[in-house]
């Protein structure tokens, strides 16, 4: 394919991207290039609703989040429950499972026994601990941390709805549905598994468990996901990229080998795009495997392979991949910083793609048409013209060029998710992460838990070519 003919595959992505946004009249500012000399616009909101509760910054950034650990303690809360409120509480609860949840969890019984007796301090304790109760499952998930393998989100909501506010809301308005709908997954692929648990028999436990435990995958993320964002579904080996929760684009994916250099979940940000990467080769392949030895002794190799090599005084050796079309990294990667060293990037070995299984890498994820979504993305959030970015690829430098805005990344491992055509379909669980969730659903209910993970976080020190 010329360079002429991407160019214009790139241009009609850059519009499909933001047709939808055009359609709506609500063209984000971090997707559309802005003026350099402009203040930069703010996303525009809708109106909020009358009873909407207010959404705050979180108290405490994720570097914070994860250097600590935070346990959602449910706070005592203890608010007067009218026999009217309690009455809807327990409706709401016996509904529930449409919820994927299990009422037998809120104690039904017992706070049927409290209302027969009147209004009642015990009432109102109980009430209360029950609705909270709710919240937290309903907004942050029912599955306890260490039932979720390698998640390494940091979930906003429990600072952004208070259990607090949304008691005080839902007892004053009498609309305890209308309040706890505010905090539910409001992403259209989460109703979708709703409306399948709706029509699947009870008689096909297995099927509905597995349909609860996806439903409640979608609780562990952010409520609002932002206007535009990439999605990656790990075990689908597919990437979208996503504006108004509308998939405008689609590429398939190269993941982590099952066992140590498995792809780990996570929600980031990229920062920019990096074209013709240059990749700094790890010490564990330098000295472990030999490859600083044979750059320093084999000069002729070393240059056509695209190594330059360094050795101290003290004896170590760095060894750099220069950017070019063996660069492992490919053409281009995308800038997200993070603690485990995953990102994005292109791959020489496209091949791979044809692959029904594609967990063959060691942890980041390769991208097909890699080049297409590094252009993109560099013409709609870093004001390149299509020009511009197929020649920053065929100048053959290393480049970084910025976003004017960053954008979300989620890094997502669903088994039962909606497919990018839009079917309900199921996904291999190629690193054996559905058990744990599965079980914790059979098992009672876990109070106070913990808002970080306490698991290891494997750095990723490599991505060789397969």
């Amino acid at each position: 394919m010329t360079f002429s003919i991407r160019i214009s595959l790139l241009a009609t992505a850059a519009l499909a991207v933001a047709a939808p946004l055009s359609a709506r009249q609500a063209a984000p500012a971090n997707l559309l290039p802005q003026d350099a000399e402009a203040p930069a616009k703010q996303e525009s909101k809708q109106p909020a609703a009358a009873n909407a509760v207010p959404v705050s910054a979180p108290a405490q950034s994720v570097a914070e989040a994860f250097s600590q650990e935070m346990v959602q303690d449910i706070p005592s809360i203890t608010q007067p429950w009218s026999l009217g409120n309690a009455k809807a509480l327990v409706t709401l609860i016996d509904g529930i499972g449409a919820e994927g949840l299990d009422k037998a969890d809120y104690n039904p019984a017992e706070l049927r026994a409290a209302i027969a007796l009147g209004e009642s301090e015990q009432l109102n304790e109980l009430a209360s601990q029950t609705f909270a109760w709710l919240v937290e499952d309903l907004r942050d998930g029912r599955t306890p941390m260490d039932a979720r393998k390698q998640w390494f989100v940091f979930d906003p909501d429990a600072d952004r709805y208070p259990i607090s506010t949304l008691m005080t809301q839902a007892l004053e308005s009498g609309d305890l549905e209308g309040t706890l709908a505010q905090i539910m997954p409001e992403h259209p692929d989460y109703a979708l598994l709703k409306a399948e648990l709706a029509k699947t028999p009870v008689a096909k436990a297995g099927h509905r468990k597995m349909i609860r435990a996806n439903m409640d995958r979608w609780r562990w993320l952010a409520r609002e996901l932002g206007s535009q964002y990439l999605m990656t579904n790990v075990p689908e080996f597919q990437l979208r990229l996503t504006v108004n929760d509308n998939i405008v684009r689609t590429y398939k994916t190269v993941v982590g080998k099952p066992g140590r250099t498995a792809t780990p979940q996570l929600a980031e940000s990229v920062e920019g795009v990096i074209f013709n990467p240059t990749w700094t080769v790890p010490q564990s392949i330098v000295k472990g495997e030999g490859l600083g030895a044979r750059v320093l002794g084999n000069p002729s190799w070393a240059r056509r392979a695209g190594y330059t090599a360094t050795k101290g005084e003290n004896g170590w050796v760095s060894v750099v991949q220069q950017p070019g079309p063996t660069n492992s990294l490919g053409l281009m990667k995308l800038d997200m910083p993070n603690r485990h060293a995953i990102f994005l990037h292109d791959t020489p070995s496209r091949s791979l793609f044809a692959n029904a299984n594609r967990a063959l890498s060691h942890g980041c994820i390769r991208t097909e048409r890699a080049t297409e979504l590094a252009i993109t993305l560099a013409i709609l959030q870093g004001g390149l013209t299509p020009e511009e970015g197929v020649g920053l690829i065929k100048g053959g430098e290393y480049t970084k060029v910025g976003f004017q805005k960053t954008m979300p990344v989620y890094i997502t491992y669903f088994t039962m998710a909606k497919d990018i055509d839009g079917k309900l379909s199921t996904f291999a669980d190629i690193y054996d992460r559905d058990a744990p969730v599965l079980a914790s659903l059979d098992a009672p209910r876990k109070p106070n838990r913990s808002r970080v993970t306490g698991e290891q976080i494997i750095v990723i020190e490599d991505d060789l070519q397969t």
